[in-house]
């Protein structure tokens, strides 16, 4: 009963019930006023003196608590500072006590001092309904309530059982139960108030919640009640569709904004009709989805949902999920470098248009393309892959300008195109597109600061016939294409049957050379080395025969490229380095042994292992196996082979550059690399009987080459003439060539070897005694 309200209720229902006790001052005065005029009446009555003072203790009761209920207004107590709350109920709790008092005081003097029916009625009367107020101010309070309550009951009913009589003291114990109800009374107002407080609190807790979802949810939210009228609308919705009538959106139809959206063309007309049906029939329970593209490329999805005769509408902004869908379905379809359609959607197309082409009447021309950029890979190398990414990226544009839209041009992959062109009326319109691009390519490139020129080499072929697929169209243009480059590159090349059956024979070498290189079916040529002053055989140079049993001797230039080209050309390297080490070591201490070495070696196979292991084998000292690469070779592979060839060169195995003169001669190479030989192309050697420059810029290359300490072998010599120039005008050490023999077998070899040396021998005995006599 006498528990502190602060400690039975939450800070907010406690600090507003006391506020109530604090809220009407008017009431209180007229209240208390009207109990000090009924006291000076029921006094001039009775002309009692204790009447007088009680209605003047009352007028100045209603002094002081005025002046105390002015002072917390002006307090501005805050909605939850119980402590502050605290000591306001205590003041309370004193005034209600003093006037609890003064009320009962007023009803016991009455009844057992003055003894005037009329004064003990109105001090009856006017305390019963002081009472009454009690408890619709104090409600919140019980403490305070009970208080009052058994002040002002007990001083009366005291009053009443001193009055005696039959009645007096049955009107006292009618007291209790009104004590009762009372408390009973206010406990019900005080529920059902607090109640309505709370419920008030909690709707504007979830209004306010459902604000703050509504303003931070990522979709734009609107309901449509039974008649289509828009009751609930979020910010998000507003804006996002901005396109829609301005304004006030609640209350509104939704179906007039959306016709009056379509009407002015910010949304589409077959979306606004789809929304039409969705809304109009109201499918409860089911779920429908409307996609949308607004001004701006923006794109939305509308989720609307009926239930109950009411619809929802949830706008979701698409936009980056199409934007990533339509780089997706670009990247699925398109190279991402040059913008052009890849293989991949190149050949749905041009499958499409033959199928289209076979249920067609008349037999037009059909062209098919394959464009490689000549020298690309020395490109990337040389230049770095961001100027051979531009270069893609220029020639892709190139092209488009030189072929125009009646062609469908794609990236085949790497440094190829591929272009498919219909409804041609003859091959020469076919060459006129290729003379086109190779016109296209002649101006020079400028990239990333780097200006250099690059060509391309073109395959093509052309059918009438609708029988024809891609991928025989591809084989054809193919074959072309490995026809122009072989011809010299820069240029194009129509299939013609020819080419078919020169492929067909280049399948048969790749089906057999396999087959010979696991057989070990190959066999070794060498052709010597020799010593320009003494003429002596100091080295050979090992060189891989293949004799086909059906067609014959096989030319190195046709099954090597074939073998790099299948990846066998390591295990042909593999079993040249294990043959000719070992042959070499039945050749004397002098004579060292050469075998070339391809750029695919330094790229997948060991080939430090490959040398090792052959030398281990051979038992062949290191200083007599050499090395030969080219600078294609070499530029193509510049890292792995610097890398290679300096553990090699640690070993003591000669490192020589072969063919020099004949790729791209960049002197740089000479510097980086350990060579330890020069050998020079015999392109240099060919005319120099008869063109003074020619020999001229033999003795400068060969000059240069003992300028840096490499030993200097001059390839290609075949007459004595070239011989003797080459003696008396250069600083040549070395010589090779079929003057002195054609690559030869081991047997015969092993011949030559001994034979040039006792020959040697011989005209070293001769000299001598030449000298003695």
């Amino acid at each position: 009963m006498f528990t502190a309200a602060r400690k039975s209720m939450p800070a907010i229902d406690y600090v507003s019930i006391v506020r109530s006790v604090y809220k009407d001052r008017r009431g209180m005065v007229f209240g208390t006023l009207a109990s000090a005029l009924g006291a000076g009446a029921a006094a001039y009555k009775t002309d009692s003196l204790v009447l007088y003072g009680v209605a003047a203790v009352f007028v100045l009761v209603t002094i002081f608590r005025y002046a105390d209920m002015t002072q917390f207004n002006v307090s501005n107590l805050e909605a939850t500072d119980v402590e502050t709350a605290a000591k306001w109920e205590v003041r309370a709790t004193f005034w209600g006590a003093f006037v609890a008092l003064l009320y009962g005081g007023w009803c016991f003097c009455s009844l057992v001092f003055v003894n005037d029916p009329i004064a003990e009625l109105i001090s009856l009367l006017t305390t019963i309904a002081a009472m009454v107020g009690i408890v619709t101010r104090n409600f919140g309070l019980d403490r305070l309530l009970t208080l009052q309550l058994a002040i002002a009951c007990t001083l009366l009913s005291a009053g009443l059982l001193l009055k005696g009589g039959l009645y007096h003291p049955i009107i006292a114990a009618m007291l209790l139960p009104m004590l009762i109800a009372m408390r009973y009374l206010a406990a019900d107002v005080r529920n059902v108030l607090l109640s309505a407080v709370h419920g008030r609190v909690e709707a504007s807790r979830l209004a306010g919640e459902l604000d703050a979802a509504l303003d931070t949810m990522q979709h734009g939210l609107c309901m449509l009640d039974e008649n289509g009228l828009i009751t609930v609308v979020n910010d998000r919705a507003q804006k996002g569709f901005a396109g829609f009538p301005v304004g006030e959106w609640v209350g509104r139809p939704f179906l007039e904004l959306v016709e009056a959206a379509a009407h002015a063309g910010t949304i589409p007309q077959t979306a606004a009709d789809r929304l039409f049906d969705i809304i109009k029939d109201q499918y409860a329970g089911k779920v429908h989805k409307v996609q949308m593209s607004l001004p701006g490329q923006q794109h939305y999805e509308l989720t609307v949902s009926s239930r109950q005769s009411r619809t929802v509408l949830l706008f979701e902004d698409i936009t980056e999920r199409v934007e990533a869908e339509e780089r997706i379905n670009f990247m699925a379809h398109y190279d991402a470098l040059t913008n052009l359609p890849n293989r991949g959607y190149f050949t749905d197309q041009v499958q499409t248009n033959l199928a289209h082409r076979k249920l067609g009447r008349v037999e037009d021309l059909a062209m098919l393309m394959i464009i490689d950029i000549d020298d690309f890979k020395h490109v990337n190398d040389t230049m770095g892959h961001q100027v051979g990414d531009r270069l893609l990226i220029e020639a892709a544009h190139r092209l488009r300008l030189a072929l125009g839209s009646n062609s469908l041009i794609a990236r085949l992959g790497g440094d190829e195109f591929i272009v498919y062109r219909n409804g041609m009326s003859s091959v020469e319109n076919a060459m006129a597109d290729a003379n086109a691009v190779l016109g296209a390519f002649k101006p020079p490139f400028s990239v990333l600061g780097q200006h250099f020129s690059s060509n391309v080499s073109i395959g093509i072929v052309t059918s009438r016939h609708r029988d024809d697929d891609l991928d025989a169209l591809m084989t054809k243009a193919d074959l072309a294409l490995y026809k122009s480059k072989g011809n010299g590159k820069a240029q194009s090349q129509i299939f013609h049957e020819e080419m078919d059956v020169a492929y067909r024979y280049r399948q048969r070498l790749k089906g057999e050379l396999r087959t010979c290189v696991e057989a070990e079916g190959l066999t070794l040529a060498y052709q010597p080395v020799i010593h320009l002053e003494t003429r002596r055989v100091v080295g050979c140079e090992a060189l891989a025969r293949w004799h086909h049993p059906e067609l014959g001797t096989i030319p190195p230039s046709t099954f090597i490229p074939i073998a790099e080209e299948m990846g066998l050309i390591s295990d042909i390297s593999r079993w040249v380095l294990r043959t000719a080490t070992m042959e070499c070591r039945n050749w004397p201490e002098e004579v060292r042994v050469a075998v070339n070495i391809s750029a695919r070696d330094f790229r997948g196979g060991d080939l430090v292992g490959m040398v090792a292991d052959a030398l281990a084998e051979s038992g062949l000292a290191p200083h007599r196996l050499e090395i030969e690469v080219t600078e294609t070779a070499v530029i193509e592979e510049r890292d792995a082979a610097n890398s290679i060839l300096t553990k090699l060169a640690k070993q003591g195995i000669g490192i020589a550059l072969d063919d020099f003169g004949t790729g791209y001669s960049s002197l740089s190479y000479l510097q980086a690399l350990p060579f330890t030989k020069l050998k020079i192309d015999r392109s240099f050697v060919a005319d120099i009987a008869t063109n003074p420059r020619s020999l001229k810029l033999l003795s400068n290359v060969a000059q240069l080459g003992r300028d840096i300490n490499l030993t200097v072998t001059a390839e290609g010599v075949e007459t004595e003439e070239q011989l003797a120039l080459i003696a008396q005008h250069t600083k040549v050490d070395q010589i090779q060539g079929y003057l002195f023999g054609i690559p030869l077998p081991r047997r015969d070899v092993g011949e030559l070897i001994a034979r040039l040396a006792a020959t040697w021998r011989e005209a070293e005995r001769t000299a001598n005694k030449v000298n003695v006599a």
